[in-house]
């Protein structure tokens, strides 16, 4: 009887480490994309068939333009829910680009040559 315990418990915990499993959408068959909430048969169907037409999904910029129903916000959730592209949640890669974006400068040219500052210094004389 414990050991019929023991196992019923074992087995909750494995399928709970399960539901929490990232699914990488280009390794991913039907049935583990089904698995993730917020992905239904239809939309499972469309990632497979846009993949094997297309090939791998680079990122999730290139899976929002390639699959329809998936967009900024829905892709935000199959993210949370445990979908990566390429090893990478939708936050990440999110964050990894503002991170490559330059920053502008303070002193950035305004006009002819001139930054902001002198600009300004310009202003104030007249």
């Amino acid at each position: 009887m414990l050991k019929k315990l023991l196992l019923a418990v074992a087995a909750l915990v494995a399928t709970m480490g399960f539901a929490f499993a990232q699914v990488d959408v280009n390794k991913a068959d039907q049935a583990a994309l089904d698995g993730l909430k917020g992905v239904g048969p239809k939309m499972s169907k469309a990632i497979l068939d846009e993949r094997q037409k297309g090939g791998q999904f680079k990122d999730w910029n290139d899976l929002e333009q390639r699959v329809k129903g998936i967009g900024g916000k829905s892709s935000l959730k199959l993210s949370d829910a445990g979908l990566t592209v390429n090893g990478q949640s939708k936050a990440k890669s999110v964050e990894s680009k503002q991170d490559k974006k330059p920053k502008a400068s303070p002193d950035k040219e305004t006009k002819a040559g001139e930054t902001k500052k002198e600009q300004k210094a310009d202003e104030k004389k007249t």
